[in-house]
């Protein structure tokens, strides 16, 4: 009988044999999204500013469509708009903090859109972090580098890019009652 049983199943072996191991691989998988994602993010940013900074800094900007973009190199020791400049040692702790909750969060990730989100999040957050960091004027008090410059708005990079879609992307995801570890709400 016991033999019967482990060939055949009973519904409870079945539940816990069919879904543990599905479920791991899965889970797997968009922790493996949401790092891609990250490190795509993140190099595409590191790229860009040492472009920026080996070829546009201490130069007149670039003007890619006319007026109404262009490339100029700013150091941003504040958060957007330049606003806190004073507070580059708190944003520098946010972005790390912003950092250590995506870490923790990605334990029980199961949703494909939450992983891209994340990721975006997360390899913007990185890139900004990196500048914080290893910049001038020194350690936690780095300005970031911007350079895209739309006419009549804040100069900014990609790093700001990723967060705000990730940030954009997250906000979707909530409305549509999607949580991280997969589960919909329907309110």
């Amino acid at each position: 009988m016991a033999e019967a049983e482990r060939i055949i199943g009973t519904p409870d072996n079945e539940a816990e044999a069919g879904e543990a191991p599905a479920e791991q691989p899965k889970g797997r998988r968009r922790i493996a999204v949401l790092l891609g994602v990250a490190v795509v993010a993140y190099l595409i940013d590191l790229i860009s500013k040492t472009i920026v900074v080996a070829r546009l800094e201490h130069r007149p900007s670039v003007e890619v469509i006319g007026d109404l973009l262009k490339f100029t190199a700013v150091r941003n020791p504040g958060a957007a708009f330049g606003i806190g400049e004073a507070f580059t040692v708190i944003f520098t702790a946010i972005a790390a903090v912003v950092i250590i909750v995506i870490v923790r969060l990605a334990r029980k990730l199961y949703s494909l859109p939450w992983a891209i989100a994340l990721g975006l999040l997360l390899g913007g957050a990185l890139g900004n972090l990196t500048d914080r960091i290893f910049r001038s004027p020194g350690v936690f008090k780095g300005a970031v580098v911007d350079f895209i410059a739309p006419a009549h708005f804040a100069v900014f990079n990609l790093a700001d890019t990723a967060i705000v879609c990730g940030g954009i992307l997250i906000v979707i995801l909530s409305f549509r009652g999607l949580d991280p570890d997969g589960t919909v709400h329907k309110d």
